[in-house]
C-alpha cells in the first residue's frame, strides 16, 4: 500500500505532466477554435439561397463559396457573410448566405483560418438534397501538439492506479 506522501507525490507528477501537455497544446495551437459548417437551403430568403453556418471559429476566418458548374466564379457579389461573437466572447459563429443559386449544382462553403479549413458541400436537385462536409488541420505544429497531448494522457491512464498505489 502506498503511503500518503507517495500518493501525493505521484498525483503531483501526473498533474504536472498533463499541464505540460496542455501548455504545449496552447503554444502550438494558440487560442483557436474551428468547427464543421452545415449548409442548408435557406427557405426564409426571397430567392433560391443557401445558408452556411459554423458555430465556433477563432481567429476570424475567411469564407469563400465555390460551384462545381461555375468553377472559378467569384461569388463575393452574391453572398453575405457575418461573424457573430458567441456568449463566451472569444469564438464567433460564422453565417454566410449565397443568393441566386441554381438547381442541379453542387456548391461548397469553405471556411478557413491559419489553423483549419472546413468545407460544407450541398447539391440540391428537384427531388433531393445531398450534403457532405470535412475538416482539415492546416498547421502541422498544432496537429503534433494535439497528438502529443492525447498520447501523454492515453499513456498515463493505465498507469494511474499503479502510480497511486506505489
Amino acid at each position: 500500500m502506498a503511503s500518503l506522501g507517495q500518493t501525493i507525490f505521484w498525483s503531483i507528477i501526473s498533474i504536472i505532466i498533463v499541464l505540460a501537455g496542455a501548455i504545449a497544446l496552447i503554444i502550438g495551437f494558440g487560442i483557436s477554435a474551428f468547427s464543421i459548417p452545415e449548409v442548408n437551403v435557406d427557405y426564409n430568403a426571397s430567392s433560391e439561397s443557401l445558408r452556411c453556418e459554423a458555430p465556433r471559429w477563432f481567429p476570424q476566418p475567411t469564407v469563400v463559396w465555390a460551384s462545381q458548374v461555375d468553377q472559378g466564379a467569384n461569388f463575393s457579389e452574391v453572398s453575405n457573410t457575418s461573424f457573430e461573437l458567441n456568449s463566451e466572447n472569444v469564438t464567433m459563429k460564422v453565417v454566410s448566405v449565397l443568393y441566386n443559386v441554381t438547381i442541379n449544382n453542387t456548391y461548397s462553403c469553405m471556411i478557413e483560418n491559419n489553423i483549419a479549413k472546413a468545407t460544407g458541400d450541398i447539391k440540391v436537385t428537384d427531388s433531393e438534397i445531398k450534403r457532405r462536409s470535412h475538416l482539415q488541420l492546416l498547421n502541422s505544429k498544432a496537429s503534433l501538439c494535439v497528438s502529443s497531448l492525447f498520447a501523454i494522457i492515453w499513456g498515463l491512464l493505465p498507469l494511474s492506479p499503479y502510480l497511486m498505489l506505489k
